[in-house]
């Protein structure tokens, strides 16, 4: 797959434990790997539908009766299921994160390793970009999002820096961003840091963790009895949203219990946490901090 090598390909769609003529969604179509290997598993009667904000995503649709492909925001999930007629699933499948196209694509402005206009938008429908996260938010909303996003200690002072900069002259660029945040990027980790500084404003950009949480409140209603979740995350913020979710259905307090004290929660885990195995992560090493969760409904 030149567009984007799925990760954890044969384990999240076992997962879903297909049945034949069932009906399968997956959030985060990209380079259609998990699709295609969804449909291999479908019988004639089954059905598929995927999710894509990314207009470049489109180019990969699969020739397939059997598959629709929608160019939307996943956290739109059910309302262009109802559209569609379908009112329950028998599986769901996420894997959330970056492309391996967009992190490829210098002008997307994703990836640490080129100089590229800030932009950092999965959809260009989106209005907001990198450039006014940098350059128009106030420094209370800068030190949110370093710190909530990216678990950077120093987000205090480097709302600081990049405030003082911008008065400067805008920030327009990935290494104008890095020249105003150099004090705070040691050598020895300096690309670790960058990559936390990133993440934070992508997450900002694209409302990530909001559009997970709506998704995922979503799925109890979409399910059917026994269908499956599985989901693949890539950093803790997202994994501490699905985890929590599959506990207690979700994000916040403690769990629900009925009469008798038994946890009244839509789903149950099916099997363990799943990571790549060292084959996998030499193959294609932006599978390593991938964690893969299954869920099944009760």
């Amino acid at each position: 797959m030149k567009y984007h090598k799925p990760v954890l390909l044969k384990e999240s769609v076992k997962g879903l434990a297909i049945k034949e003529n069932g009906t399968y969604v997956d959030i985060t179509f990209g380079g259609g790997g998990h699709s295609a290997e969804i449909l291999k598993q479908l019988g004639s009667e089954g059905r598929l539908v995927a999710f894509d904000q990314d207009e470049e995503a489109i180019d990969n649709e699969i020739d397939d009766e059997r598959f629709i492909l929608i160019n939307e925001n996943f956290r739109f999930l059910g309302q262009f299921l109802k559209f569609y007629g379908i009112k329950k699933v028998d599986g769901i499948l996420a894997d959330f994160g970056v492309s391996s196209h967009q992190f490829d694509s210098a002008e997307r402005g994703f990836s640490t390793r080129f100089e590229a206009e800030l932009d950092m938008r999965m959809t260009r429908r989106n209005e907001l970009s990198a450039f006014e996260v940098i350059n128009q938010y106030e420094h209370r909303q800068l030190r949110r999002v370093l710190f909530e996003y990216g678990e950077l200690r120093n987000a205090e002072a480097m709302a600081t820096e990049i405030i003082a900069a911008r008065e400067k002259e805008p920030i327009k660029t990935s290494s104008a961003l890095k020249e105003a945040l150099k004090r705070f990027l040691p050598t020895h980790k300096e690309h670790k840091i960058l990559a936390q500084i990133f993440q934070a404003i992508r997450i900002e950009v694209n409302q990530e963790l909001e559009a997970i949480k709506e998704f995922l409140m979503q799925t109890p209603q979409l399910l059917n009895k026994g269908g499956r979740l599985s989901i693949i995350s890539y950093h803790s913020l997202e994994d501490r949203l699905v985890k929590r979710f599959i506990q207690m259905g979700k994000f916040e307090g403690e769990v629900e219990k009925d009469f008798y004290g038994a946890p009244l929660t839509p789903f149950k885990k099916a099997g363990n946490l799943i990571v790549p195995g060292k084959e996998e992560i030499k193959l294609n090493n932006r599978a390593r901090s991938a964690k893969l969760r299954i869920a099944e409904r009760i």
